[in-house]
């Protein structure tokens, strides 16, 4: 900028000198430097960035905010963004059972406004390559170490969580806040690809196989209970069927008395006496007659 103002002040200098007398020459260059100095005191933040104000190269303790400031002519602003910035990530690491791992990680982050000064006067305005990038890295590395291969492919949520927490703690420290992360794409090698696939189908079929063999067992109980129903039933029928009968018996038992015996046996008599009877005296009497006569 002062090599600018010199410049326009050499231009104006030597076209006064061409028409007017020294004391206007001395006027306009007078003129020129107050313009120049107050233009060089005039600074304009864009929306979005914050002003990091030096003085000689020392780094005030203070900021500027987007819009159009007074700053001291041998005072310099250096314009940082802080709106949200994202960064994708290629990454390869490894697990705890060393499988190795590509990664496509991306992370939005954003630096603290109000210590704007304080991250350019540690580190600068390269600051994504000096801190964000390998911290980046080692977060990543730290926590897929973490876990078997296996466990990355059912658990990338948690991946996901561990990462963030670390690279959020170190990022804060450079008073750099972390937005938000994501994985975008994890992946593994071919052999140990194929070797999940072949044990995820040996898990199925033994699941399979598991399920079927549940369900016969529940098909077998079932039919076992059907029976022991319906043995307990034909059981119950012929128990009540018995119980019936006796209850039957011993009531025609208790009403049998000797003159009910004597008069059924009456009933049934065809009026002819039998050819052998037994007297009371035990004797046996034998009737000649029908003997006789062959009746």
């Amino acid at each position: 900028m002062f090599f600018v103002l010199a410049v326009i002040v050499a231009i104006v200098l030597f076209t006064v000198a061409l028409i007017s007398s020294r004391k206007a020459v001395f006027a306009a260059a007078a003129l020129v430097l107050v313009i120049g100095i107050g233009i060089s005191c005039v600074t304009t933040i864009p929306t979005g960035h914050t002003g990091v104000v030096t003085t000689f190269g020392r780094v005030e303790d203070f900021t500027l905010d987007a819009g159009v400031h007074m700053i001291k002519p041998w005072q310099q602003v250096v314009r940082m963004d802080n709106r949200v910035q994202k960064q994708t990530v290629n990454l390869a690491c490894f697990s705890s059972d060393i499988q190795e791992v590509t990664m496509a990680y991306t992370i939005n982050y954003q630096i603290k406004k109000s210590d704007a000064m304080t991250l350019y006067r540690t580190v600068g305005t390269s600051y994504y390559d000096t801190v964000v990038a390998p911290n980046i890295a080692e977060a990543v590395k730290v926590a897929t170490a973490r876990y078997t291969a296996e466990q990355l492919v059912g658990k990338r949520d948690n991946l996901a969580q561990d990462i963030e927490s670390i690279l959020s703690e170190k990022l804060l420290q450079y008073n750099i806040e972390l937005v938000s992360t994501s994985i975008e794409d994890m992946d593994f090698t071919s052999a140990f690809t194929d070797a999940v696939e072949a044990k995820q189908v040996a898990q199925q079929n033994k699941l399979k196989a598991q399920t079927e063999a549940e369900q016969k067992v529940i098909e077998a109980k079932a039919a076992a209970e059907v029976k022991k129903v319906e043995a307990e039933a034909e059981a119950y029928e012929v128990l009540a069927k018995a119980e019936a009968e006796a209850e039957a018996n011993r009531k025609i038992a208790e009403s049998l008395t000797k003159d009910l015996i004597d008069y059924e046996y009456a009933q049934s008599w065809d009026g002819k006496l039998p050819s052998v009877n037994a007297g009371s005296s035990g004797a046996v009497i034998v009737d000649v007659g029908d003997m006789i006569t062959g009746s």
